[in-house]
């Protein structure tokens, strides 16, 4: 038997059980392993309140995490028993071993160790795709980021300012805004509520071409009024709840506009593209151009402790849960 904690139904931190599960066998294509940490996302709230709908319950969440090959099933040639493995992107995470397809796991390079990984794998390479592909960051450009001392937060504020840009990292508390002006963050706004009004200011009444909003609901109107004409909206979370339905006409009236909401799981599909995504993330972490802040761990058995600081925005960077 291994342990795991999982939903039987949706709803609040309280739903989360420490369950006896069977330890589970790699069929073909899948590989076991051993979990040395595992990360704590966004997502996995989505999931257990009941946002984000669950394959089958029971359900086992979590999407991220490092740990040791175990065991492969029939075919299996990318990884090995003893490999040193990442992932992210795959249901099942809260638990002390697992099996996922092989092809979902990278290996993991000796300069960066488990918990580094398993706090880096879902925002590091979400930061990625980001800023490398929704919109390519370049040198010059000034970039809004909100959530900017989140775990994504400050990862894409490092990066960014590695290639050049001026990030506005948008938070909610002063400690907050020093975190994020220690990341890379060039300006600092607290709150939303004049948020368009102090990226006028600050970027001499240009605007962005491009905003990253993770906090969805709340802060829609302000991420739309801060973009310069033909800018784009990148709408990648419902931290404050899901974006309401709006009037598509509104993007025409505030500059011809652009909206999209990518999603780690479209843009990491292609195994070659999940292998660049982690490999410019490994280098960035290795170079120590990207820091990876685990500011909280917590034991995988007290997840709805952690679910509970996350959902209070008591966190910073990343949080890791210890099997």
């Amino acid at each position: 038997m291994i342990k795991a904690i999982r939903i039987h139904t949706t709803g609040g931190p309280e739903v989360m059980k420490w369950d006896d599960v069977p330890r589970p066998e790699p069929v073909p294509g899948e590989a076991l392993i051993k979990q040395e940490a595992v990360g704590l996302n966004y997502i996995d709230v989505y999931f257990r309140s009941g946002l984000y709908k669950a394959p089958s319950m029971p359900l086992t969440i979590g999407q991220e995490g490092a740990g040791s090959v175990i065991a492969v099933g029939p075919g299996v040639t990318n990884v090995k028993p003893g490999d040193r493995v990442a992932y992210a992107g795959s249901l099942g995470g809260y638990a002390t071993e697992r099996v996922i397809a092989a092809d979902r796991l990278v290996k993991l390079p000796d300069s960066i160790d488990f918990r580094t990984a398993a706090a880096m794998m879902l925002q590091g390479m979400t930061a990625q795709y980001l800023i490398r592909r929704t919109y390519r960051v370049k040198e010059g450009d000034t970039i809004v980021a909100h959530a900017a001392a989140g775990g994504v937060g400050l990862i894409l504020c490092q990066w960014a300012k590695y290639l050049g840009a001026t990030v506005i990292g948008v938070v909610s508390t002063e400690q907050k805004a020093e975190l994020a002006r220690a990341h890379g963050a060039a300006h600092t706004v607290i709150g939303h509520a004049n948020l368009a009004a102090e990226v006028k200011r600050i970027t001499g009444g240009a605007m962005v071409p491009v905003v990253y909003d993770s906090v969805g609901k709340d802060t829609w109107n302000a991420s739309l009024d801060s973009l310069a004409p033909l800018g784009l909206m990148v709408s990648y979370g419902n931290a404050s709840g899901p974006v309401p339905p709006f009037d598509i006409g509104v993007l025409s009236a505030k500059g011809s506009l652009y909206v999209t909401r990518p999603s780690l799981a479209t843009y990491t599909a292609k195994r070659e593209d999940l292998e660049k995504v982690a490999g410019e993330l490994f280098e960035v972490v290795s170079k120590g151009v990207v820091k990876i802040a685990v500011n909280q761990t917590f034991p995988l058995k007290d997840a709805a402790a952690a679910h509970i600081a996350l959902e209070a925005r008591k966190t910073t960077g990343s949080t890791v849960l210890l099997p």
